[in-house]
C-alpha cells in the first residue's frame, strides 16, 4: 500500500484532523481497559496494512514522512544508519529501499509536520509496545524520555 504513503500531504491532513478530534477527550483517555483495546484494534486494522505498523506505542509517522521507522531492519528511530547502498537500498535487506530515504522524500511533501524529520527522536520505550499510540500521546507516555537523555 505504498501508494497511500506516497501521498503524505493527504495523510498529514488526516493525522491533523484525528489529532484535533481526539484533543477534547485527551484527559479522559487512559491506558488499559476496553477503550485502549478498541484503539489498539483500530490501529492494527488501519496502520498495520497502510504503514506496516509494528505497534511500538510511540508512533512518529507524522515526523517521518508517514513512513514507519520501525520497518527499518535495525529499528532506527533516527536515520539513516550509514549503511545505505549507492542505489538507495538497505545494507541489511538489499531488496528493500532504505526506510529513511523514503521518509526524507515523503516529508518534503508535508508542509505542517514535514520539518519534524530533522528533530532527533528519543529512544523507543519498549514498555509501550503493543499499546495504543494515540492514547500514549494523549496521556504523555509517548513523549517521556529516559532520565539523562538529551536531544
Amino acid at each position: 500500500m505504498s501508494w497511500i504513503q506516497d501521498r503524505p500531504r493527504l495523510l498529514e491532513a488526516a493525522f491533523g484532523a484525528t489529532q484535533a478530534l481526539l484533543r477534547p477527550f485527551s484527559r479522559r483517555l487512559r491506558r488499559g481497559g476496553w477503550v485502549e483495546r478498541a484503539f489498539v484494534a483500530g490501529e492494527k486494522l488501519t496502520k498495520g496494512p497502510l504503514f506496516d505498523c509494528r505497534m511500538c506505542g510511540q508512533c512518529i509517522l507524522h515526523s517521518t514522512g508517514m513512513t514507519c521507522p520501525m520497518t527499518c531492519p535495525k529499528t532506527m528511530r533516527n536515520g539513516p544508519c550509514g549503511g545505505v547502498r549507492p542505489d538507495g537500498h538497505c545494507e541489511v535487506k538489499p531488496e528493500m529501499t532504505c526506510v529513511w530515504l523514503l521518509a526524507w522524500e515523503r516529508s518534503k511533501a508535508m508542509p505542517t509536520f514535514g520539518p519534524e524529520i530533522r528533530r532527533v527522536q528519543p529512544p523507543l520505550d519498549r514498555r509501550l509496545e503493543g499499546s495504543a499510540a494515540w492514547i500514549n500521546h494523549a496521556t504523555g507516555d509517548a513523549e517521556r524520555v529516559p532520565a539523562g537523555w538529551n536531544s
